[in-house]
């Protein structure tokens, strides 16, 4: 809880919500529900289909059943929060609650940002060393990058949530946004933030820059290796492999950038509310939606796992 000038504690904020009780809100609100069944279900299949199919035990698909993980514990983080809110009419969040959700949303994007750079780099190995890919992404650094990407974001998300919630928050005690944002947070602070907000945007931009320079030259690399390539099925080959992840490294860090590289002076509640919906509920549903149809491999594993549901319902 925070203590008030006046001694007094707050121990709970309360959340606006991102819509009201109008019939076009209801239908953007039944909309979000939908697609946040399609993430889970998505994502989910995803996860299954990586596992279970011998096709798919690959670092790439690894990576990719990792990131559907992520993505599965990013919706859920915001969604059914929101949606319970939503349907009740209010959005009380306690002091404790909201740290927590400032915790789990924070890991979860800083995870993502070094797991996608860890992707982009698995298939440069692949594309411009694949007589040595074996070696250098064996399971043991597979593990070591993915266990690197949690740390990198659980330093990041616990360092930004303890330190929010270390200021004096007084006055209002509404929170314009749907979720624990941390600079929707700040503006209910008693206290001068501003050194600490210019110490995010530092801390946001290396977050979002160091991999995505990761990702950009290993994709400059791919792209002169691939243009050095004498079969014109080999590029075409090492196109639709490197597709499907520069789409989803477009939607994630295109919408992450927006919201957090930009000065404070530029941020309106509204595009922030517009602009984190995007990443945190249909980011996470395009993704497997992405790969399963941009991709042969996981479309064929898809087939057969249908083809498999089919012969038992038609046996039973």
């Amino acid at each position: 809880m925070a203590l008030v000038k006046n001694q007094t504690c707050i121990s709970h904020f309360i959340l606006l919500g991102l819509f009201n009780h109008t019939p076009l809100h209801l239908l953007l609100f039944s909309t979000i529900m939908v697609m946040f069944l399609v993430a889970l279900f998505g994502n989910g299949l995803m996860i299954f289909l990586i596992n279970t199919d011998s096709r798919l035990h690959s670092p790439m698909y690894f990576f990719l059943s990792w990131l559907s993980l992520m993505d599965l514990m990013l919706i859920s983080t915001i969604v059914p929060r929101m949606a319970i809110d939503y349907l009740l009419g209010h959005g009380s969040i306690s002091f404790t609650g909201c740290g927590f959700q400032i915790l789990f949303f924070l890991t979860l994007l800083g995870d993502e940002c070094f797991l996608l750079a860890f992707m982009a780099y698995d298939r440069y190995v692949a594309i411009s060393n694949p007589l040595r890919y074996s070696v250098v992404m064996s399971r043991r650094v597979c593990w070591l990058m993915v266990a690197g990407s949690w740390l990198f974001g659980l330093v990041d998300g616990l360092f930004q949530a303890i330190y929010t919630l270390s200021f004096p928050y007084c006055g209002s005690q509404e929170i314009d946004h749907f979720f624990c944002d941390i600079p929707a947070v700040l503006k209910l602070a008693c206290a001068d933030t501003s050194i600490y907000e210019a110490l995010i945007y530092v801390c946001c931009i290396l977050m979002l820059l160091l991999p995505f320079s990761v990702i950009s030259i290993s994709y400059l690399l791919i792209l002169i290796t691939v243009l050095r390539m004498h079969s014109a099925e080999g590029r075409k080959k090492a196109f639709a492999t490197c597709s499907s992840h520069m789409a989803v490294v477009s939607l994630f860090y295109g919408a992450a950038m927006v919201t957090y590289m930009r000065p404070q002076t530029y941020h309106s509640s509204k595009q922030d509310k517009v602009v984190s919906a995007f990443y945190t509920m249909i980011t996470p549903m395009l993704n497997p939606l992405i790969y399963s149809l941009r991709n042969k491999e996981v479309a064929g594993a898809l087939k057969k796992l249908l083809g498999r549901c089919s012969c038992g319902g038609g046996q039973a």
